[in-house]
């Protein structure tokens, strides 16, 4: 079958495809895991390396004493006050007592800011914003990076489509030519492919604590051992809600959760629709607005189609259909975070805008408005001056020369003069 770029797509390109899908499925495995892994019953008596449980605001309980995966107390169990975690010999007690920081910080951050506004929604948004803010420089690094790999792909494609024709029937030899010269490339170039890697981690890595500050801290009825920093309580002000006559109810979290009628600590859906294999899916207005502005992110800075190159068109198509995936939890995930997805998402449209404008947004459908042409990005990206000979694709010889040491096969010689014995003196 042959691919829609009317070429058939080589082994490497199809086994790359295979561990691209693979990786994707084994992230969405793992994500379901830990969001809904910590709601498995377990043994009525609670094990002693887990310090203490949260309980929800129905008073069932919820989960336990940090932010990491560990089993619930039954249904029967009394809901305990939120502590930090300690570590202990089970595993998940050890990996709660790893992340606590984490998630003492941003609960921490969550309560100051709720503390002044009294609206937990809008301390959401600040704090998100906060978050942003203090990784602006990281992300703008990320989104130049970017820009310029996408840029030098072509001439990428040259040099190591020349490669393969230098060293065509060498596996070991083209593999290590490729991996020099693209490392020698981007050097000489001024261009780090290593440079988006850690705003994307930082955020992935921030993405779990804040599911479980908003699940489980949002929903605890005492979670006042939380706010104590070496014996320093540094939320004062904080009074809970559910304070009564000096004790507080169990039934009733401490911070009120409930804006304009919307509990943002449990999931919001609209409608359930049904789903073959999975059973009924529950469709939220916030899962359908975190996609599409992930959709418009992700398409803004979508890589060009290269003509013969199945690996840029598999990446375009991953960059489309993976925002959409955030559907899939909206029945699942509290609303409260996917507030924390739109408002990171529209920041991160605001400053991707500054630096490529609406970038690869259109034609969209074929629709391509007037406007688009007209508006020029405001800081744009530019490239560093290439080195004195010109492009390192512009040889069929010189590119490959100066970009990798590795010797050419042998019979195939490194000149094209002849040798002769004519005029030899016998």
């Amino acid at each position: 079958m042959n691919s829609p770029l009317g070429r058939k797509p080589s082994p490497r390109s199809r086994a790359r495809l295979r561990w691209t899908a693979f990786g994707l499925f084994v992230a969405l495995v793992a994500f379901a895991v830990m969001a809904c892994g910590t709601a498995l019953a377990a043994d009525p008596t609670p094990s002693p390396a887990a310090t203490a449980v949260a309980g929800s605001s129905q008073g069932t309980p919820a989960i336990t004493t940090s932010p990491a995966v560990s089993p619930h107390p039954s249904a029967t169990a009394e809901p305990q006050p939120l502590k930090p975690a300690s570590p202990g010999t089970d595993p998940l007690a050890f990996v709660a007592w790893l992340m606590t920081p984490i998630f003492q910080g941003l609960f921490i951050l969550l309560s100051v800011l709720y503390a002044f506004t009294g609206n937990i929604l809008v301390a959401i948004m600040i704090m998100t914003l906060l978050i942003r803010l203090l990784t602006m420089r990281l992300s703008a690094r990320q989104i130049v990076s970017q820009v310029r790999m996408q840029r030098l792909a072509p001439e990428i494609k040259a040099l190591q489509d020349e490669i393969k024709r230098r060293y065509r029937g060498d596996r070991q030899a083209t593999m290590a030519a490729n991996q020099e010269a693209t490392a020698a490339f981007y050097k000489e170039r001024g261009v780090s492919p290593t440079a988006g890697c850690l705003p994307s981690l930082l955020q992935m890595g921030l993405l779990f604590p804040m599911y479980w500050v908003i699940r489980d801290g949002l929903t605890n009825y005492d979670p006042r051992a939380m706010f104590q920093v070496f014996g320093v309580n540094l939320v004062p002000s904080l009074q809970c809600q559910n304070l009564v006559g000096g004790v507080l109810n169990k039934a009733h979290p401490c911070i009120n959760t409930i804006v304009g009628g919307i509990d943002w600590s449990q999931p919001q859906v609209l409608f359930g629709l049904p789903v073959p294999i999975i059973g009924t899916l529950g469709v939220s207005a916030l899962a359908l607005t975190a996609a599409a502005l992930q959709f418009v992110q992700s398409r803004m800075l979508m890589p060009p189609a290269i003509e013969g190159d199945a690996n840029s068109s598999t990446q375009r198509t991953m960059m489309v259909m993976f925002p959409f995936f955030s559907i899939l939890y909206g029945g699942i995930l509290p609303a409260g975070l996917f507030i924390y997805w739109i408002v990171t998402s529209g920041f991160s449209i605001t400053q991707q805008f500054m630096f490529v404008g609406w970038g690869n947004m259109f034609p969209l459908f074929g629709w391509e408005p007037g406007f688009v042409r007209r508006m020029k990005p405001r800081f744009p990206v530019t490239l560093p001056e290439p080195p004195a000979g010109g492009s390192p694709s512009a040889s069929r010889r010189s590119g490959v020369e100066r970009y990798t040491k590795v010797a050419p096969p042998p019979g195939r010689p490194t000149t094209h003069r002849r040798t002769s014995r004519r005029g030899r003196r016998r």
